[in-house]
């Protein structure tokens, strides 16, 4: 069984809890004027600069940037995900909320991966076997085995398949999980003579599993658990079930490539580790991260391979609004080989010493070039040219005085070389509501999947525009329609409907079919993007407008001023794309 919140209870609850009461009970806060301040509880601080306001029920800090409402403090100040921070305040201040329930048969499937997960975890411990042997000789401890419940798949074809046998278990559903496979009529383990890693999502469910192959054991060196209902590897990070209130406490997550990276880092005493199920993080995983911080070093291998995972997985973070780091552990080799050899206080100091992001794409630029030459220079001036496009005006003219100190070019050349465009472009995000809890798809989510459903190759004007969708349902179809066309080229409602839970399947249809296009879909398409862009505007001009009111005392002057500015040119953007000024 599931469940979601009505949008009813939520809007309850918060009219029910005082966010100074809540606030108050962890921070020390003083009246000031119309609102309360106290030290930052996310940051170290002597002054304080954390506001709380009774009338709009939000936080802010000018010191951190933090700010949110009153499920927002406590998802943060908890490190609990928006179903348990509800859970927390409605048990604390006894309110009854209502949950939509509806009928969920993933629940077998989580069931049938937590027993085969407990099989290989038996095989691994309770008698001598190559698995143990080897993650003996790779250091790992029996009390580290246990907390990521390691196991062992024997080098028999079929000891699970027995197991599952005598249990009574479907084997289509073991087929569709990647436990077995089948081959002439007869089913054999998909997972043999392997060190198994279960794969366990925030909630505690097994999901899926990686698999190591010993030396004996038949290519790939990894074989991992395939897509299907409860396992998406876009969705999910290794060892994040661990490691969330670690990240939380710590303040900022490491993200490395490896299974045994995250299990020796956490073994040593870092524990604010994760890894990205693949080589590419991805949108979803970097939503995942944010949830628990906003800092994050990446630690992939130094490898062209490595390389490029960095950079791109800097975009995706920059999505997020996450302010990132990139780590390359020295002499090439990975996170697991280094703490071992140097051990925990060597990595934590090369953690703290990692480069700035935007140095990072700054030197991946030099990379192949002659830096010595005029056309390695003028290659490199290209390069960095979208780099510095997407920093502050402070912030470009900061790097481009090194840069010019570095590569023995004039000031002056760089910022005509990237025509003094030094604009911030960083997507900003939506603010939605009860973290996309709200009920039902807007008139504008069915309009826009309608358009996209009768013209699929429309899919490709709206991929820098996801934000658009906003509940959790609208969300849902938009990831599956992108990797349908991301793969096949093309999708229909058929192929989405068999992807998705007949409750969602009966919302989606009733909501397409209260739309008609009156027009081409590609017009109406664009007409929504630009509302959507409008609304976002609303949505910032919104937020400033309450930060600024929170900052109208003398100890927030320049903070003041900057969010005056930072009001002007939203409203300026506004006008130019036929939107009003705010009316107060």
């Amino acid at each position: 069984m599931s469940f979601s919140y009505s949008k009813e209870s939520i809007e309850e609850l918060r009219s029910q809890i005082d966010i100074v009461d809540v606030i108050g009970r962890v921070v020390q806060l003083k009246r000031a004027g119309a609102n309360f301040k106290g030290l930052c509880p996310f940051h170290n601080e002597k002054t304080p600069s954390f506001v709380v306001s009774p009338q709009k029920q939000i936080f802010t800090c000018f010191g951190c940037g933090a700010s949110g409402d009153l499920l927002g403090f406590v998802k943060r100040y908890y490190n609990l995900d928006f179903s348990e921070a509800v859970e927390k305040l409605a048990g604390e201040y006894g309110i009854n909320i209502q949950k939509n329930v509806y009928n969920d048969d993933r629940e077998k499937y989580y069931e049938i991966n937590r027993e085969a997960a407990r099989f290989f975890y038996r095989s691994m411990t309770e008698s001598a076997n190559a698995g143990y042997t080897y993650m003996k000789g790779r250091q790992i401890e029996d009390a580290t085995i246990a907390k990521f419940g390691l196991g062992y798949a024997d080098e028999k074809w079929d000891s699970l398949y027995c197991y599952f046998q005598e249990k009574g278990t479907d084997e289509k559903l073991l087929l569709e999980l990647g436990l077995i496979a089948e081959k002439g009529g007869r089913y054999y383990d998909k997972f043999r003579n392997r060190v198994m890693f279960p794969i366990i999502n925030t909630s505690g469910r097994v999901i899926g599993f990686g698999g190591r192959a010993l030396e004996s054991a038949a290519a790939p060196k990894y074989l991992n658990s395939p897509e299907n209902r409860v396992f998406q590897k876009k969705n999910n990070l290794y060892a994040l079930n661990l490691t969330r209130q670690d990240i939380g406490k710590e303040g900022s997550a490491i993200i490395v490539e490896g299974y045994m990276d995250v299990i020796s880092l956490y073994q040593a005493g870092v524990k604010n580790v994760a890894a990205s199920l693949g080589t590419a993080l991805t949108d979803n995983q970097a939503k995942l991260i944010s949830r628990y911080t906003k800092n994050v070093v990446l630690s992939y291998d130094a490898d062209a391979a490595g390389q490029k995972a960095a950079l791109r997985g800097i975009e995706v973070l920059r999505g997020q609004d996450c302010r990132i780091r990139v780590l390359h552990v020295t002499d090439g080799k990975d996170p697991d080989e280094y703490i071992k050899k140097n051990g925990r206080e060597a990595f934590v100091k090369l953690a703290a010493e990692a480069m700035p992001y935007v140095d990072y794409k700054l030197e991946a630029a030099k990379r192949d070039l002659d830096m010595n030459s005029e056309e390695g220079k003028l290659d490199y001036m290209k390069r960095i040219k979208p780099v510095l496009n997407e920093l502050s005006p402070v912030e470009a003219d900061l790097y481009i005085k090194k840069i010019a100190r570095e590569v023995g070019i004039a000031e002056g050349a760089i910022k005509l070389e990237i025509s003094g465009n030094t604009k911030s472009t960083r997507p900003v995000s939506a603010e939605r509501k009860a973290d996309g809890q709200q009920d039902g798809l807007s008139a504008t989510e069915a309009t826009v999947l309608k358009c996209l459903l009768t013209e699929p190759p429309l899919t490709e004007d709206i991929l820098a525009a996801e934000n658009i969708f906003g509940c959790q349902l609208a969300r849902r179809v938009a990831d599956i329609i992108f990797e349908l066309y991301g793969t096949k080229g093309d999708f229909d409602l058929a192929q989405i409907n068999d992807l998705l839970e007949p409750a969602e399947s009966e919302k989606l249809a009733a909501a397409l079919d209260n739309v008609v296009i009156a027009g081409k879909a590609d017009e109406v398409l664009t007409e929504c993007l630009q509302n959507n862009t409008l609304r976002l505007l609303r949505e910032r001009e919104k937020r400033v407008l309450d930060l600024l009111s929170l900052a109208d005392e003398e100890a927030n002057a320049d903070s003041a001023r900057e969010l005056t500015l930072e009001l002007m040119e939203i409203q300026r953007e506004m006008k130019a794309h036929g939107g009003k000024k705010h009316v107060k």
